[in-house]
């Protein structure tokens, strides 16, 4: 069976940088550009992961999280945001296992995803 990580990332290179290493793993990849498409495909598809950006259109990544974990409390989110030190305890109470400070690099996404995707 083939893992599906949802990444929620409105900017583009960042999206494609993470697209590229997950693909390399083999992951299946679903994207969101905000906070309301990520909620939407986390309902419909459920994805093993969620890597969620904090500074979202629509509706950031502390909500989207938040409303994430009331459609399903065991939801495994972690965040991805430049925005770590300011705004990565907001993220982690709302849900998310682990914050990652952008610019991040490959060893540390897949590590990180490796500690809760068996």
């Amino acid at each position: 069976m083939v893992t599906k990580i949802l990444i929620a990332e409105d900017d583009d290179s960042v999206l494609e940088v993470l697209r590229l290493i997950l693909s390399k793993e083999n992951y299946q990849i679903l994207t969101a550009k905000n906070g309301r498409e990520a909620v939407d495909i986390y309902r419909f598809a459920r994805p093993e992961l969620v890597l969620m950006d904090i500074e979202l259109p629509e509706v950031d990544g502390v909500a989207a999280t938040m409303e994430i974990k009331t459609i399903d409390p065991d939801a495994k989110i972690i965040g991805v945001t430049a925005y770590a030190r300011s705004r990565g305890k907001e993220l982690a109470s709302a849900g998310a296992l682990e914050i990652i400070e952008k610019p991040f690099n490959r060893r540390k996404i897949i590590s990180t995803i490796k500690k809760y995707i068996s």
